[in-house]
């Protein structure tokens, strides 16, 4: 048995385990992806014919690398000896897909469908808002959309939220009825329609069922700690009387609750099938001892989770080395320096990660990794780049440069104050000294009066204060703080961008008037033509900002599923990681910013930085940090203290 080669103990059982329902508990870098190829190809040996076999997973990389390993492993395989074919490998979005075209949407009705992309969607959600009058202002349309996602994903109705005690939740219920008979109208569906009518065509359709039984009889699906409810229900839905199901996955790795992800799916599998086969992988196959001991000491004081203890053959490997650093600024230097230290002794740039819990500490770390002439990518939207950062400088442009159309078109509808195309058409096509506000008149006429009145005030306002006031100013004044604080989609992270900001301002101001506005527009742009060069377009040493072999910056919640020979954790002080604005984090949530810690840790082969300052400054306000709890549940045995020539640290909050 070839399959079966290679294998631990654990894995041959989970390889050999044919019928009936499984549960393979897979560890971080214990070696899922091979033991679910293994176990596929094992059943193709024994006689299943490829086509058999359903293999579901989250991305289409992740199904492309699965599908890639099981044709390459089943070539080993001697034609005569297995039926020809392979199996069905798809995101769980794709064979929706399928299913539909196959057997059609809408209770059977539509196979000839289109798929609505996020600006399609966006579209009709403002369409079915102004069918009943709503302003866009008082109703805003991405946040209507997410809790008709998230409500949808739950297998609620319309009906559900029109009944609701909540009036922004009865819009909401009544937008979604709207929305839903515009989709039908046109025959298409948005990302959630191609689970939800999966999941109704599964459940309410005795024929399709019988056809997804008859044609495969045995079901795997990957990261099974991610599904939601309709996913879940596919899943049983597919499995049905047979029950070969297997799934994988590991409930200290799921974060994703605020994508609907349901971490009881994976630890509630054995109510739901008494018989299942459990198999833990524990053997760590990436890190060393050191990093996956202070990996269990994190993430074994979470309650809710399978019991388990990973361990590995590895070599003992480094001690984790914790970085006190005075600010962001001298945490950002001393991982540049390290950096640079790491390259030199022969580690590739992309094998170094250097994550961080929440966006907006990027800035200063690609700040310091550019003034090292670091070669970095940012996974994600660079920091000036991020669309509310790019607004503000706007807003600083078109109040210093009145004929920038370029920042006025951008910034007088930001955030919507009903300016409508029309009447930014008719104001740019007549406007001139004469006639500064064009021949607009009535409504139109007001609100862009209303709008160079702002940028008025904000020149005033500049003149005799600070840069980073300026900034405050402005997120203010415009109506951005006011509308992503109502935003409950991406207004958080959206306000902790623009907070960073101001906090970047303060380097301005010590400068004159205009001077330290133009000082900051002249970086925000230089930096960001540096970033966006290209690894081959000859840039010279002093611009290696962008080389796409370069650095890993990205967010824990990015980096799963990947690994670095070097990690830098980043920001580990109470409140930023475990991340929490307002109250105390507790239960569920608290947990699962744990489990994000243990997704960071295992991250790391080889070496692993945690970092975090005494003092940061968070929307221009200079404060006090205390050391992350994560920190002090490392044993003191595995950690190594470090410190940097030139550090301006005056203090240190020992540990």
């Amino acid at each position: 048995m070839q399959f079966l080669e290679g294998l631990n103990d654990a894995q041959k059982k989970a390889v050999l385990t044919k019928e009936g329902p499984l549960l393979i508990v897979a560890g971080a870098g214990a070696g899922k992806t091979k033991t679910i190829v293994h176990r596929i190809c094992n059943l193709i040996e024994g006689g299943v014919s490829p086509s058999g076999i359903l293999a579901v997973t989250f991305t289409n990389k992740a199904a492309k690398e699965m599908r890639e390993r099981v044709i390459s492993q089943l070539e080993t395989i001697p034609s005569a000896l297995r039926t020809p074919g392979i199996p069905f490998v798809s995101t769980f979005h794709s064979l929706g897909v399928f299913l539909l075209r196959k057997f059609g949407a809408y209770d059977t009705q539509v196979k000839r469908f289109t798929i609505l992309d996020d600006g399609d969607t966006m579209s009709l959600i403002k369409e079915s808002l102004q069918y009943f009058g709503l302003d866009p202002k008082m109703n805003e349309p991405r946040a209507i959309r997410s809790l008709i996602s998230r409500s949808a994903n739950a297998l609620q109705d319309p009906d559900k939220l029109l009944n609701d005690s909540n009036p922004r939740n009865r819009i909401t219920g009544q937008v979604w009825k709207r929305y839903t008979a515009l989709k039908r109208e046109q025959k298409s569906l948005d990302f959630d329609d191609l689970l939800l009518e999966t999941v109704k065509l599964l459940e309410g359709n005795e024929t399709v069922r019988a056809w997804c039984h008859d044609t495969w009889q045995y079901i795997h699906i990957d990261e099974y700690q991610d599904t939601n409810e309709v996913q879940y229900r596919i899943a049983k839905a597919l499995a049905g009387s047979r029950k070969n199901l297997c799934v994988v996955g590991d409930s200290d790795q799921s974060i994703y609750s605020w994508r609907g992800a349901n971490i009881k799916n994976i630890l509630e599998f054995e109510r739901d099938y008494p018989e299942a086969t459990v198999v833990l992988l524990e053997e760590n196959y990436r890190s060393t001892k050191t990093v996956i001991a202070a990996a269990n000491v994190i993430v074994n004081k979470n309650t809710y989770r399978t019991p388990k203890e990973l361990f590995t053959n590895n070599a003992e490997g480094e001690l984790i080395s914790v970085y006190s650093a005075y600010d962001e600024n001298d945490e950002a230097k001393f991982i540049a320096e390290q950096c640079i230290e790491k390259i030199d002794q022969g580690e590739k740039p992309e094998d170094i990660a250097i994550l961080f819990r929440t966006n907006f500490q990027s800035r200063a770390l690609e700040e310091a990794l550019l003034s090292y002439s670091v070669p970095y990518q940012v996974l994600g939207v660079k920091f000036f780049e991020r669309k509310e950062v790019k607004d503000v400088l706007s807003y600083i442009r078109a109040a210093q440069y009145r004929d920038s159309i370029v920042d006025i078109k951008r910034t007088i509808n930001t955030p919507v104050r009903g300016i409508g195309k029309v009447t930014i058409d008719k104001l740019f096509s007549t406007r001139s000294v004469e006639l500064p506000y064009g021949e607009l008149s009535g409504k139109g006429l007001l609100s862009v009066k209303t709008f160079f009145e702002l940028l008025d005030r904000v020149k005033d306002f500049s003149e005799i204060h600070s840069v980073s006031e300026t900034i405050k100013y402005i997120i203010v004044e415009s109506g951005m703080q006011k509308a992503y604080k109502e935003d409950k989609v991406d207004g958080e992270e959206r306000l902790e961008n623009l907070e960073e900001l101001v906090t970047l301002g303060l380097r301005y101001d010590h400068y004159d008037g205009f001077e330290g506005l133009e000082k900051l527009l002249e970086d925000a742009t230089l930096m960001s033509d540096q970033d966006n060069l290209d690894k081959d377009s000859g840039s010279d040493k002093n611009k290696k900002g962008a080389e796409k072999n370069g650095v890993k910056l990205m967010t824990i919640h990015a980096a799963k599923g990947l690994e670095f020979g070097t990690v830098f954790v980043t920001g580990l002080e109470h409140g930023l990681f475990p991340h929490q604005r307002d109250a105390k984090l507790t239960g569920a949530d608290a947990e699962e910013e744990r489990r994000l810690m243990y997704v960071a840790v295992t991250r790391a082969r080889r070496k692993l930085y945690l970092t975090y300052a005494s003092m940061r400054t968070i929307f221009g306000m200079r404060d006090v940090r205390l050391p992350s709890e994560f920190l002090m549940d490392v044993p003191d045995e595995y950690i190594q203290r470090e410190s940097r020539s030139g550090s301006e640290s005056g203090f240190t909050v020992f540990l």
